[in-house]
Parts: C-alpha cells; sequence; structure tokens
C-alpha cells in the first residue's frame, strides 16, 4: 500500500468530483435541480458525513495503537539488546567478540533500519545476517566450567529472546487498516464532494476552497497511513533507543 499514490487519488476525485459537479448543475434538466431534490442530496450526504467521520475516527485509533504498541516493542527491544551486552561483559573475555558483533549490529540497525520488507522484494536482509552472526560468535564459546556454562545458557537465552522481540516487530510494522476500507472511504467522501459541488456558486473562492479543503483531507489521510507504517515515511517511530543503548554499550 503506497499512502502518498492513495492521498493523490483522494486529492484528484475530491477536485474532480466537486468541479465536474458544478459544470454539470447548469445542463442538468429543470426537475433535477429544484428544490425537493436539492433536500435529498443534503440528507444524503449528511448521511455519508456521519459514516465518513466514524470510519476514520476507526483509522486514527487503528494507526495510533499500531504505532504506540511498535513503539514500545521498540524500547524493549533495547532494553534486551543493553541487558544482553551486559550479561555477556559479566562472562567475560571469551565473550569480547561477541560484544562487539553486537555493537556492529546496532550501529548497521542504526545506519540502515531495517524496514521489514526484504523478504517480500525477495532479498536477503543484511540486519538478520548482522543478528545470525551473534548466534555463531556465541556458538563458539567454549566455558571453561560450570559457572560460565550456566552463564552461557542465559546468554543464549537472550540472544534467542532478541530474534523473537526483532521478529515480532518486524511483522506488526506492516500496518492494519484494510485497503478496503480506505476504498469505501474514498468513495464516500467523493459524493459527499459531489454534493458540495450541486449548486454551488461558480466562482475563484468557491473553487480555491474545494482544492484546499480536498488537499487538506488527502493530507490527513496521507499521514493516518504513514503513521499505520511506522518505518516508512514522515512519522517514523525514533532510533533512539537504540542509540542510547549502543552509547551504554561503548562506555
Amino acid at each position: 500500500m503506497n499512502s502518498l499514490w492513495i492521498a493523490v487519488a483522494i486529492f484528484g476525485c475530491l477536485v474532480a468530483a466537486s468541479l465536474l459537479m458544478m459544470q454539470w448543475y447548469p445542463k442538468m434538466a429543470s426537475h433535477h435541480r429544484d428544490e425537493d431534490t436539492n433536500t435529498v442530496i443534503r440528507l444524503v450526504a449528511n448521511i455519508f458525513v456521519v459514516m465518513t467521520s466514524l470510519v476514520f475516527g476507526l483509522m486514527i485509533n487503528s494507526a495510533k495503537n499500531t504505532f504506540e504498541s511498535i513503539d514500545a516493542n521498540f524500547h524493549g527491544y533495547a532494553t534486551s539488546m543493553i541487558i544482553f551486552d551486559r550479561t555477556l561483559r559479566g562472562y567475560g573475555d571469551s565473550a569480547q567478540d561477541t560484544r562487539n558483533r553486537l555493537v556492529t549490529y546496532l550501529e548497521h540497525a542504526i545506519e540502515t533500519p531495517y524496514r521489514g520488507d526484504e523478504a517480500l522484494q525477495h532479498r536477503n536482509s543484511e540486519a538478520a545476517k548482522y543478528l545470525d552472526d551473534i548466534g555463531k560468535s556465541l556458538a563458539a564459546i567454549k566455558p571453561p566450567d560450570r559457572y560460565h556454562e550456566t552463564m552461557l545458557q542465559d546468554i543464549r537465552q537472550q540472544y534467542h529472546s532478541l530474534i523473537e522481540q526483532r521478529w515480532r516487530i518486524v511483522e506488526q510494522s506492516e500496518g492494519a487498516i484494510p485497503g478496503p476500507l480506505i476504498g469505501m472511504l474514498v468513495a464516500w467522501l467523493t459524493l459527499i464532494f459531489a454534493s458540495f459541488g450541486y449548486r454551488a456558486p461558480r466562482n475563484s473562492m468557491v473553487i480555491g476552497m474545494f482544492i484546499v479543503s480536498s488537499m487538506l483531507i488527502a493530507a490527513s489521510v496521507y499521514l493516518v497511513l504513514d503513521m499505520d507504517v511506522p518505518f516508512h515515511g514522515p512519522i517514523q517511530i525514533s532510533d533512539e533507543p537504540l542509540r542510547r543503548a549502543l552509547a551504554v554499550m561503548q562506555l
């Protein structure tokens, strides 16, 4: 789903519906322009205004919940990495290579954040590769005694927990607003703007208001859809948790 193209389509539909109706109105038959017809059109438009408000409110709430959920998981992921690094540090010099690989993974994640769509594009994820290298480094560690063996088991459990957290974030980042609902919203908005164009005065002020309002509505829908996919577009989850985790590891 491309949020920008959806917003452009909404803008085009709303402007076209309002301006075309303004052009067609004088050419309609007289019984299509009487007061009774106008009253019915306004009543139907009011119904769609209410339905559109409810659906758009649900979309905003859904996008907000998705964004907040992934943001909370992202902070938890960064915290888990700090704890993982602390445990590696307590293990001793044998885990230094693993710590270095963890720092390398974090630096790469901050520089080129993983968007979660490499698999859909049939490409290997660089982030997943660096994270796999950490697992290979752990597998090469040979504990010298029972104490270090117990610590290593705990470290490996923490590593597998990191893998699980990362993929949970990736799987949640694709958006939760269904396409048919967006299509229905666009159809309702188009009908509403067409009703606005019905019997509207044909002057530059009215045309300008139609264009500006269409642009603002399209921008609003774009921002909601963009917030529903938190790792793309202008509204993104901050990478500050990862930067703080990296700073702690480098102390």
